[in-house]
């Protein structure tokens, strides 16, 4: 039992008291916009001339750059927490609107900005860098000149951006006010009932497959009710995207979402070669899976089915406390941290309806403090995806003290942090069982993980690989995104499984996403990427926190190829790296065999 009681509902409060109806948080947007106004003019009065006389103006534009900067995101932040926690806030909705406008705002002043920073020769920005302030900026701002050049006019930028609150960014909203109206029947106790999109999604662990099977079904048949609605916007979305490459001459539709992952295209083959050509092990898993659960062959809706008959269960409670226990045996700032956002009700985990799907974390840069957002229902799945929003957490907590401009890590380095406190906290589930049924079952939830970082986001990648693809040609319509995705399920699964999930790419939030275009390798990436650091923590022990914590500080300085040399010493454009880390995976799979031969 837990010795602390602590809240599974969030304190936004803290922050704007009143919710969506705040008068505080109305001044705060005000109070931004007004600062963004300033901004755009200290931005529009800058004519750069020489690197070293420049210095000081430049320094004075980056102090107030990250200030707007905060102000933006604390304001994001608090937008995202209202629209999660009740889906049907209108309020919420129209407020998201209006710093969608702020952010497209800031944005113009920034593309002014660092067209500006293009115009500086070479050597005159190699002297401005030289400036007190800036040298520690050097590779961000290094980085956005580098974009500036590669892109289209001040002006063009800057349309694109004010079209794209509307024909862009509008369809990703679209999307969340198409699936705030989505339904599931679910039959109990002679009773039907109306579950939320994550409500039912939980379902999926339920150790009856007959529930597992019924609510599959009403989950088919929403998301195939909405699929011509959820077409369209998915093909806006990508039509959008694709217009813009095409006039900035980039043919590669890989090209910005490796940019922004600080990572080269021959990383991301060379990871996802290696595990194209390890399916196999995983392929004997869900086929040993299926033959525990009494099947011939997995269904989607099997996949995370428990193998026990006896549902492992944690309260919150008792969930909150292990992953306390068990990030003491790593490091004292990382339970210091974790501690304090359970104790000041940072994280939201009633399960309740009217919640959206799904759990992230988001910082409010001005509070210092972090939210974390999820349906809690005490499975050992839930106990796992809490220890990985922490981990999140952990990330922006052990960059406190650095200028917010080297903070702004890229998602890939971001599943880094994530996954490694997940790890932790699932590790430590399998060597504790109290019993042979319990380690199965609890090693089996580890696996899970493999098998959808592995097999589930490859079928994403290769799904939206191939809809981009076709998405230049014209639209696609939502029969052909169905197929498009069963294909990618049947490559990714190795054939393994009975029978798939055609509407996935309805049913995913990550495929609508406007501020990351494929948000899908990063996950994948930082899984495989974590799984090296932790090698190298277990064999220091509790003294690797402060290294992990110089790894986690140069996540957003330095490409992801440069991080890992600098602190594993590996080479990521090569197979070895990612050889080693699937290999990782696969001896969990080998104890998994051996024990239910």
């Amino acid at each position: 039992m837990a010795a602390e009681v602590y809240s599974s509902v969030w304190d936004l409060d803290v922050f704007f008291q009143g919710g969506s109806c705040s008068s505080a948080f109305k001044e705060h947007l005000k109070t931004t916009k007004e600062n963004i106004d300033i901004f755009s003019h200290i931005v529009l009065k800058y004519h750069p001339k020489n690197g070293k006389l420049d210095q000081k103006t430049v320094k004075e534009i980056m102090n107030l750059f990250e200030s707007v900067v905060k102000k933006i995101r604390q304001a994001g932040a608090f937008v995202s927490c209202l629209q999660a926690q009740n889906i049907k806030d209108e309020e919420a909705d129209v407020q998201r609107g209006e710093v969608a406008e702020l952010s497209a705002a800031f944005q113009n002043a920034l593309t002014a900005l660092d067209g500006k920073f293009s115009s500086y020769e070479d050597e005159q920005w190699s002297i401005l860098l030289e400036g007190e302030g800036l040298k520690e900026l050097s590779f961000v701002l290094t980085e956005r000149r580098n974009d500036a050049i590669e892109k289209l006019s001040e002006k063009e930028e800057t349309l694109i951006n004010k079209l794209s609150i509307d024909g862009y960014h509008g369809w990703g909203q679209m999307y969340d006010t198409i699936v705030s109206s989505v339904q599931i029947p679910f039959q109990e106790e002679n009773t039907t009932k109306l579950l939320s999109v994550g409500q039912a999604a939980n379902k999926f662990s339920n150790s009856d497959q007959k529930v597992r099977r019924e609510v599959f079904v009403e989950w088919e048949k929403a998301w195939n009710d909405k699929g011509v609605l959820l077409a369209k916007t998915l093909n806006h979305l990508a039509g959008f995207r694709l217009n813009i490459y095409e006039k900035r001459g980039w043919n590669n539709v890989l090209k910005e979402p490796l940019d922004m992952n600080r990572m080269q295209e021959k990383t991301l083959h060379s990871m996802w070669s290696v595990i194209s050509k390890h399916k196999k092990p995983f392929v004997q898993f869900l086929e040993r899976k299926a033959k525990l659960l009494g099947v011939e062959k997995l269904s989607w809706y099997d996949l995370d089915a428990p193998l026990s008959s006896v549902e492992s269960k944690m309260t919150y409670q008792e969930g909150a406390a292990f992953i306390l226990q068990q990030f003491s045996q790593f490091g004292k700032e990382l339970t210091s941290f974790s501690k304090r956002a359970f104790e000041d009700n940072w994280i939201e985990a009633e399960d309740r309806q009217g919640k959206r799907p799904g759990g992230f974390h988001t910082y409010f840069p001005e509070s210092g403090q972090s939210r974390i957002f999820m349906t809690y229902s005490g499975t050992p799945s839930n106990v796992s995806t809490l220890a990985h929003e922490l981990g999140h957490g952990f990330h922006t907590y052990a960059m406190k003290n650095m200028h917010t401009l080297n903070r702004n890590y890229a998602m890939n380095v971001a599943e880094t942090a994530s996954t490694f406190a997940e790890m932790i906290v699932s590790d430590a589930a399998v060597k504790n069982a109290s019993d042979h049924e319990e380690k199965l079952s609890l090693l089996e939830d580890k696996i899970q993980r493999s098998i959808v970082l592995l097999m589930n986001i490859h079928a994403r990648f290769l799904f939206e690989t191939a809809f981009y693809e076709e998405r230049k040609k014209g639209i696609v319509s939502k029969d052909r995104l169905d197929e498009l995705m069963l294909l990618a399920q049947k490559e990714a699964y190795g054939e393994a499984l009975n029978d798939y999930h055609p509407t996935f790419w309805a049913s995913k939030l990550h495929f609508y996403i406007t501020g990351v275009p494929f948000y899908n390798f990063p996950y994948t990436f930082g899984y495989l990427f974590s799984l090296g650091i932790y090698a190298k923590a277990l064999l220091e022990g509790t003294g690797y926190e402060d290294n992990y914590i110089a790894l986690l500080k140069d996540t957003a300085s330095m490409t992801v190829e440069e991080l890992a040399k600098k602190h594993l010493d590996a080479d990521l454009t090569e197979e070895a790296f990612w050889e080693e880390a699937v290999q990782i995976c696969i001896n969990d799979v080998e104890e998994f065999l051996e024990l239910t031969k």
